[in-house]
């Protein structure tokens, strides 16, 4: 059996300047198989473990990022790259989201009685063990927290496979967690590389998986749950529509759909990808749309004027500069940027695309990255039919003055998620998830504690009459 060990270590590179920071082993195979068994034996005490100690941890949890913010806003942009309010804001974000939890999860897991018209029954939720959590870079902290909260809570363990990029920021979540009382297993960081998760999967200790991360990602672990019959949960890839109809204040929308696709500079999967906008305002949104990237400013992260930031890796300006390149030569018009910048780091011009029609590969990729693809259609039908002419399905907007027609539309697009007059956004209260190659499951809300506990039916009658 291969050695993990034998990998490459994780490192973080700074993609302000690419230069080396800090670099992790990656642990074996033996290592691997302690913190399993480690995650195991503390599920046996966890799971019954009164609700005030689970809630009172991601109390506690919710309050040292608060207290840490600034430190671990800094963190996450030398990792990846984001501005660093974008950062401090994920940070405060997953505070809310453990105190979401900490605050509902008992009352989420409840008994819920049925109604039966003999004896009695109700549903039992109960947690089903250890939990493999597989994370991305692009929100650090906020990933790892919409999944690892209300399965801390439900009585879960869990195990976490971050992103290879982002080790110090995988590594001081687990110190948080101790720092706050978790009990050793409670939360585990594993520095493993993505070709040992079959195995881990595989090992009859860990119940599920939950992934987010890209389709080859998702279909790999898809397959090794269901080969080993595991739960499991998806959010993959988006390429979300923003509906713009036509009674709405363009240079105000015009600015959001600017923000939302520039938003961590591209890197969001649920980022205003692809903007479709009504004929009859097409030529005014988009005039808006050039004057608001002209002003945008490129460069530190660090810096509070900054609009765009690098992106997170070398690889990733390269893919995306080739996502470009190849729509151009393919008949797309490029109406700014396109270009890497010439300066240390992975930056890339905020880039405007038209012109892109079927059969051209940026019309049904996802381009991560700070590329405003534009498209103009003649009615709402026409809106509707190509925001699902995509395998993609997580989310989407819509705006207009008239909020029903906005409705009507939304009803008909399909995702997982449809805001109407906002980006898609993110609260604790909202579930999040897709359909599609967007993956299936939900985090966050309510829907989210429910992924991965088991609802047992108890059912009780006199005896020898069960029915």
């Amino acid at each position: 059996m291969e050695t993990l060990g034998k990998v490459s270590p994780v490192k973080t590179v700074n993609p302000f300047n690419n230069e080396l920071v800090k670099e992790f082993g990656v642990m074996s195979d033996a290592e691997v198989d302690s913190l399993i068994a480690k995650a195991n034996k503390a599920f046996q005490t966890w799971r019954t473990t009164p609700f005030s100690t689970r809630t009172g941890l991601l109390h506690k949890v919710a309050s040292i990022l608060r207290e840490r913010k600034e430190e671990l806003g800094k963190l996450a942009t030398l990792e990846m790259g984001k501005r660093l309010s974008e950062s401090i804001g994920e940070v405060e974000l997953s505070a809310n989201i453990f105190d979401y939890y900490a605050d509902n999860g008992e009352a989420f897991l409840a008994d819920k009685p049925l109604d039966t018209p003999i004896g009695s029954a109700f549903i039992s939720y109960e947690p089903l063990g250890v939990l493999l959590s597989i994370q991305p870079w692009n929100f650090p902290f906020y990933q790892i927290t919409r999944n690892v909260a209300p399965n801390i809570v439900a009585g879960n363990t869990v195990l976490l496979k971050h992103a290879s990029n982002v080790p110090q920021c995988a590594k001081i979540m687990e110190d948080i967690f101790l720092e706050a009382g978790a009990p050793e297993g409670v939360y585990t960081n594993l520095f493993v590389p993505g070709s040992g998760m079959e195995r881990i999967v595989a090992d009859e200790r860990v119940k599920a998986v939950a992934l987010t991360g890209s389709e080859p990602a998702g279909s790999s672990i898809a397959a090794a749950a269901g080969k080993y019959i595991k739960k499991s949960t998806l959010e993959l890839g988006g390429s979300d529509a923003f509906i713009v109809l036509d009674d709405v204040d363009v240079d105000q929308i015009a600015d959001i759909a600017v923000t939302s696709r520039m938003w961590n500079a591209g890197q969001v999967c649920t980022s205003a990808k692809r903007v479709i906008v009504h004929e009859k305002i097409a030529e005014k949104f988009l005039e808006r749309v050039k004057t608001k990237f002209a002003s945008l400013k490129v460069g530190d992260p660090l810096d509070p004027s900054t609009d765009v930031a690098p992106l997170s890796s070398e690889k990733a300006v390269k893919d995306v500069i080739k996502q470009v390149e190849t729509a151009v030569k393919e008949g797309a018009q490029l109406l700014a940027g396109g270009k890497r910048i010439n300066r240390p780091g992975a930056f890339m011009e905020p880039t405007l695309l038209t012109g892109i029609t079927p059969g051209m590969e940026a019309y049904s990729e996802e381009v991560f990255g700070p590329v405003f693809m534009f498209y103009v259609v003649e009615n709402d039908e026409e809106a509707v039919k190509l925001a699902n002419d995509t395998k993609f399905g997580l989310g989407g907007s819509v705006f207009a003055k008239d909020t029903e027609r906005a409705l009507r539309i939304a009803r008909q697009i399909d995702t997982g998620m449809v805001y109407i007059n906002h980006f898609t956004g993110i609260t604790p209260e909202l579930p999040f998830g897709g359909t599609k190659n967007s993956g299936y499951g939900r985090e966050q809300s309510p829907l989210g504690i429910y992924e991965f506990v088991n609802p047992k039916l108890i059912r009780t009658s006199e005896p020898g009459n069960p029915y």
